[in-house]
């Protein structure tokens, strides 16, 4: 049986923040060619005229506390200031690595006439089917994936929940061999209980 592919999800605040970097990488790399050009002894106004380094050094310098006087230019300044750290900040938390694995169909049967599977999203279906069926059991949710289905449960009361989560990985699997389908592990992990029946933890 072949591996599961490891995959990256994608979104625009992703894609957005991966522009971020190309044109910071790209502006590195364009002033690194510009202190190049400088070691090799290109006239200074030459490099300047350019990349405009000189122009914006001599600029900053030049500022001074009068420049940014008055309530509102340093409100401004700051907002902007904050605005800015947060945008960054939250394009590069979005930058972080969140991979998954990829699922694929369920192979039944190939002959010289072509092959049978099933959706993955159809087996998860069978399962959280099974699953809520128990009289103890609030919700399913389950995911497939190659070697095991993976079924978590919200159950309605705290108590006898070793037995509800055996019951029904019971259930689940008897789903599996009713509907002819290859037998597999079945993981079932309990992920929360009706808060509605709070009251009967002890």
């Amino acid at each position: 049986m072949r591996r599961q592919r490891v995959r990256e999800r994608s979104s625009i605040l992703l894609l957005a923040g991966r522009l971020v970097a190309l044109l910071l990488g790209a502006a590195l790399v364009w002033y690194g060619l510009m202190t190049l050009l400088l070691a090799v002894k290109v006239s200074p106004a030459t490099v300047n005229s350019l990349s405009g380094y000189r122009t914006a050094f001599n600029w900053i310098t030049g500022l001074t506390p009068a420049d940014v006087d008055g309530s509102s230019t340093r409100a401004i300044i700051a907002g902007a200031g904050v605005v800015a750290f947060l945008l960054f900040g939250y394009l590069a938390f979005k930058q972080l690595p969140r991979p998954y694995l990829a699922r694929r169909d369920l192979p039944l049967f190939s002959d010289d006439r072509g092959e049978f599977k099933i959706e993955p999203r159809a087996v998860e279906r069978l399962a959280e089917i099974a699953a809520t069926r128990h009289p103890e059991v609030g919700d399913a949710r389950s995911r497939y994936s190659v070697d095991d289905l993976s079924v978590d449960l919200t159950v309605r009361r705290a108590r006898n929940v070793a037995t509800t989560l055996r019951e029904t990985q019971e259930r689940v699997a008897e789903a599996l061999a009713d509907h002819e389908l290859p037998t597999m592990p079945v993981n079932v992990t309990l992920t929360g209980y009706d808060r509605r029946d709070r009251r009967e933890i002890r």
